[in-house]
């Protein structure tokens, strides 16, 4: 059964589908359609010509711009119909021609999208991608299917983000940047064929990271392009030389489980 709450504002075009929920003060313009199995939570906007469908879920606050797509079923060939979901969170600003594709069945079933997220025009999001909060997609960026993009992460523009790849807390990837491999937390990455390229000096200052942990980063960074063993082995040893707990992160997103390896310091 359909559920509006009568303080929805929903512009007589648009078509909302039996089953579908809209919460309190959600704004829905002209030429919108929602699915039966939408929920909008409270103070949702569609600005107007937005597609919500499949099993997805809108929380609290979020804006989606004009002729955004969400909720459509995967591009992938392996998708059968079965059954999965997208889970949008609270406060994200969605804008124009964006794409959120449900999960499948192979890749745990849901794509999620946290909270004060901006995912800017053309932005594509692929099935079972996990997005953290406060990550910024700039135009025309795509993260392929079943990636990890951790909390504080920009991406720019016309950059592409190959499936499978995790991508560290508070990293930021330069424009037109191709990423084939994960990202260290914390890190610096650009080129045409993404290269680590230092750490990401101005968001550490901008959040206020202390000096004390910006210098052990620094020498953990400079550790981790020398000696022997692999990669994985020189982060670990790492903790027996520092007690910053960035470089605790970094360690322990390196000796983590990981599917495309690492883009590792030049």
């Amino acid at each position: 059964m359909m559920s509006i709450d009568p303080s929805a504002n929903i512009h007589p075009s648009s078509v909302i589908e039996e089953g579908a929920v809209i919460g309190a003060n959600c704004v829905i313009g002209p030429f919108c359609l929602v699915g039966p199995q939408v929920v909008l939570g409270m103070g949702v906007t569609l600005k107007s010509h937005v597609v919500v469908s499949g099993d997805t879920v809108i929380g609290d606050d979020t804006e989606i711009f004009q002729f955004a797509s969400i909720g459509a079923v995967p591009q992938d060939l392996k998708y059968k119909g079965e059954p999965t979901q997208l889970r949008v969170g609270k406060r994200n600003r969605i804008r124009e021609y964006v794409t959120l594709n449900l999960g499948t069945e192979g890749g745990g079933g849901v794509t999620r999208l946290g909270d004060d997220n901006l995912i800017m025009a053309s932005a594509h999001v692929a099935h079972d991608a996990q997005i953290g909060n406060r990550v910024i997609l700039v135009n025309s960026v795509a993260v392929a299917g079943h990636c990890i993009v951790e909390d504080d992460v920009i991406i720019g523009g016309l950059s592409g983000i190959h499936q499978w790849v995790r991508i560290g807390q508070g990293a930021i990837i330069g424009a037109l940047s191709m990423v084939t491999a994960d990202v260290l937390p914390l890190a610096l990455v650009q080129g045409p064929r993404a290269e680590l390229d230092g750490l990401n000096l101005v968001g550490l200052k901008r959040r206020g990271v202390p000096r004390d942990d910006i210098n052990q980063l620094r020498a953990a960074f400079q550790m981790l392009k020398q000696g022997e063993g692999s990669f994985k082995d020189r982060a670990a040893r790492l903790s027996e030389d520092f007690d910053s707990e960035y470089v605790a992160r970094m360690i322990a997103f390196v000796t983590g489980d990981s599917d495309r390896g690492f883009l590792t310091p030049k």
